[in-house]
């Protein structure tokens, strides 16, 4: 079991990149983009896509900004932030539906998160729940002030592990008029309770190895991760979970990015599992939706959240029929009613 733990989350490495034919390649788009059609160039008229660096908590934190077709920053558009999974950088899953957003007239901005991708931080891969809200209502604060944007009509969209971190951002920062969330992963329930709630039986075990490890760093200043694991396409065959599974061969094969890794401090459990997404949902008074695929084995997280959104009175949950949860990054039939649900949810609320 505690093999699992340590590869929870499908943790994995940029050298996992095998010969396969990828995706989308990164080596071959020129802002490193993963996804199938992505920007290659901005072309006036289209979508165009703009690196933009920020100051964070005296952190500098690289973002993308993806303005409109026929954009004109002396008109007035509708924002929305895309908050990217556990592991991910804003060059994969993120960028897609922020590219996609910005298709349908959104100027969207995604950032990869403090410590993490190419944003700054040390040590790196830090991985603390109030780092991540920090970096959405960052995130806010920097599209807010960009030029055509209404600062009346901002929009959250959180992925996976920036889902669960949505939530909690939402709660609190009513900037946000609407809040969609895709494939949402509670990271401190699965950190704590492991996947599926199958480690119960070791909690008090990793806060203790947690509890060492922030001992270590404080004393000598070495820093243990999780999540260095680098398993073979038999081991990876052999996990118990399609997220796991599956999980693997997005981010380590078919839309690797080399920022993007899934380890991750230990002693960031401290933190993590004490967390939880889904408390207070009864804070959120803003339109919700909450997406997932019907045969995703993380659907119990979003139920569970959905459920205690109770003063929510616009909310609503739309499950993706046959998708699983990495197949909504990127599988074209589950990206498209994923778009669907998403365009016409925003634009009741933000246009």
């Amino acid at each position: 079991m505690k093999s699992l733990v340590k590869t929870a989350a499908f943790l994995l490495s940029a050298n996992l990149l095998s010969a396969e034919v990828l995706s989308a390649d990164y080596r071959q788009n020129p802002f490193t983009l993963t996804y199938e059609g992505a920007i290659t160039k901005n072309v006036e008229g289209k979508v165009n896509i703009h690196a933009v660096s920020y100051k964070l908590n005296n952190i500098d934190i690289a973002a993308n900004v993806y303005t409109p077709p026929r954009f004109d920053p002396s008109k007035q558009y509708p924002a929305i932030v895309v908050a990217h999974p556990n592991g991910g950088v804003k060059e994969q899953v993120a960028g897609l539906y922020a590219q996609r957003l910005s298709e349908h007239g959104y100027i969207t901005i995604t950032a990869d998160a403090a410590y993490q991708g190419a944003s700054g931080g040390e040590p790196r891969n830090i991985d603390k729940p109030a780092n991540r809200i920090e970096d959405i209502h960052g995130m806010a604060d920097v599209i807010s002030t960009y030029p055509g944007v209404s600062t009346s009509q901002i929009g959250l969209l959180g992925i996976c592990g920036g889902g669960g971190y949505s939530l909690k951002a939402a709660q609190s920062d009513k900037r946000f008029k609407s809040i969609a969330t895709l494939s949402m992963f509670n990271s401190g329930r699965v950190r704590r309770n492991g996947y599926m709630d199958s480690a119960l039986d070791t909690i008090q075990q990793r806060l203790t190895s947690a509890s060492e490890a922030r001992e270590i760093e404080a004393k000598t200043g070495e820093v243990r991760y999780v999540g260095d694991a680098k398993l073979t396409d038999e081991q990876i065959a052999a996990l118990p979970f399609d997220l796991y599974r599956q999980g693997f061969e997005y981010y380590g094969k078919t839309h690797a990015h080399p920022n993007s890794t899934f380890r991750y401090t230990e002693s960031s459990l401290l933190s993590l599992m004490n967390f939880d997404a889904a408390t207070n949902m009864d804070l959120i008074n803003q339109p919700l939706l909450m997406i997932a695929g019907s045969k995703a084995d993380s659907l119990y997280m979003t139920k569970n959240a959905f459920e205690l959104a109770t003063k929510s009175e616009d909310k609503q949950l739309f499950l993706i029929e046959g998708a699983t949860h990495i197949e909504t990054y990127w599988k074209p039939e589950y990206v498209s009613q994923a778009m669907t649900q998403l365009s016409h949810f925003f634009d009741d609320v933000l246009k």
